[in-house]
């Protein structure tokens, strides 16, 4: 097992010593491959005589780039970059959907994955889909029958809950994902993009919902296009890049040099956003390369796809 040294922190509560680490990304690539089709070189796009021309092959794609972090309890981290930049891939990594193909990542407890397509059975009830979801996450049916009502409730859903997911508006299958999927209480909760689905008052719940993950000592990482959510929902923000972490520091500072970088709007600074819980980022930093050398703490495991 190799070791990883932490980067250099500074706590809420310096009295208590370090806080054990919830999350240790150590150096991972992620590297996939698709079929049926290969990438056409930059020469080839400008010949017309390729246009339109499908090359069977099989194309490799490496998405994540030695990435190296480490989370803890009760913070809540915002992952930021372009489309295509491997911010999606990262998660599905650490939730152990997707192998690494070097580097390793280890959890203190369990990762849940949530996005808006989470695969669910569409031709199934709600109702089928919460007791397969919950039980899928580790509850006991005892565990998802008490929880059964405050998941339907949650999401709104009402008499659709005796419906296929089939027959949900997209909003509708979003919000009963998110339910089910925050009401096992994760260790790690892992978002990508659902709090940009919903109403306002869906999303503001969707906040409350996640301040209570936090204030359980839980850790979210949130991946999302939209900056004021990052602002308004965490206190440290990762910025991904072509693979490879380019910044990783606080929000406020993260933010205005990503709106610097590629001139879209960082939102404005909220007073209202929650303030760190245990752990507070180091200044922000450019993250391209962090060292390996410790041991992981005690009672992290590996995550494995």
């Amino acid at each position: 097992m190799a070791d990883i040294d932490l980067p250099t922190t500074q706590y809420a509560d310096e009295g208590d010593g370090p806080p054990t680490p919830s999350l240790i990304v150590d150096d991972v690539h992620v590297t996939y491959k698709t079929y049926g089709g290969k990438r056409l070189t930059q020469k080839q796009q400008r010949n017309w005589k390729t246009l339109g021309r499908h090359v069977g092959a099989v194309d490799s794609v490496h998405a994540v780039k030695g990435i190296t972090f480490v989370a803890h309890h009760g913070q809540s981290i915002g992952i930021i970059g372009h489309n295509g930049s491997g911010k999606s891939t990262l998660l599905r990594a650490i939730a152990g959907v997707l192998p690494t193909s070097d580097g390793r990542i280890w959890t203190n407890g369990t990762a849940s994955l949530l996005g808006v397509n989470a695969a669910l059975m569409p031709q199934l009830s709600g109702e089928r889909n919460i007791v397969l979801g919950g039980l899928a996450l580790g509850l006991t049916p005892a565990e998802v029958a008490e929880r059964f009502d405050e998941v339907v409730e949650f999401a709104d859903i009402g008499e659709f809950v005796q419906l296929p997911m089939a027959a949900y508006s997209s909003g509708m299958g979003a919000r009963l994902r998110f339910a089910i999927s925050s009401a096992a209480r994760p260790d790690i909760l892992l978002i990508d993009e659902a709090l940009s689905t919903g109403d306002a008052e869906f999303r503001a719940r969707s906040r409350d919902r996640v301040d209570e993950i936090r204030a359980e000592a839980g850790t979210v990482l949130l991946v999302s296009h939209s900056m004021s959510t990052i602002r308004q929902m965490c206190d440290r923000t990762l910025w991904i890049d072509h693979g490879v972490l380019k910044m990783d520091g606080s929000t406020d500072e993260v933010l205005e040099a990503y709106a610097a970088k590629t001139g879209k709007p960082a939102a404005k600074k909220s007073t209202a956003r929650p303030k760190p819980l245990g752990h507070k980022p180091a200044p922000a930093k450019d993250a391209t390369k962090e060292p390996s050398g410790k041991t992981p703490a005690p009672g992290a495991q590996e995550s494995k796809a």
